[in-house]
């Protein structure tokens, strides 16, 4: 495979926020009751596979296994629907992040579910989680860092 642009260093400024808002979620979702560190990093993960982001599966797997997922529920993901691994909070929060990964508009009904669920204060953080890692989906696809190279701090 051909070297892609290094874009850690040619943007960054623009990726110190992008981390500072990785920052703002870890602080958000560790003291929150409804969307967990360890939910926050399903998403990631479920949202990755609907992007198909080979280095963001590769990571997040490594990412959830360090933090104590068990590899029944990671594997399981794909068919999340189907499987009864994941708490009822864990389901609407998947519902939510493949929802909005859809392009789709979100209507009242949704966005209601969702609140009534979670919380108004969930919401914005888990909306703003799932823009994150749509966003860094794209930029890890196009510039294709080495897939197996994230080491799980």
């Amino acid at each position: 495979m051909t070297l892609r642009a290094n874009y850690y260093d040619l943007a960054a400024k623009a990726m110190q926020i992008l981390m500072n808002q990785e920052s703002y979620l870890r602080e958000q979702f560790s003291a929150s009751d409804t969307v967990t560190l360890a939910t926050w990093e399903l998403v990631k993960l479920r949202v990755s596979q609907l992007n198909q982001c080979a280095f963001c599966i590769d990571m997040h797997s490594k990412d959830a296994l360090r933090q104590g997922e068990s590899q029944e529920r990671i594997i399981g993901l794909s068919a999340w629907r189907g499987m009864h691994l994941y708490s009822q909070l864990e389901l609407v929060a998947l519902d939510w992040a493949e929802l909005l990964s859809s392009g789709e508009a979100v209507d009242d009904k949704s966005y209601h579910r969702v609140v009534d669920a979670l919380g108004e204060q969930a919401v914005v953080d888990l909306t703003i989680a799932i823009n994150a890692i749509n966003s860094w989906n794209r930029v890890a696809k196009t510039f294709k860092p080495e897939v197996g190279s994230h080491k799980p701090q």
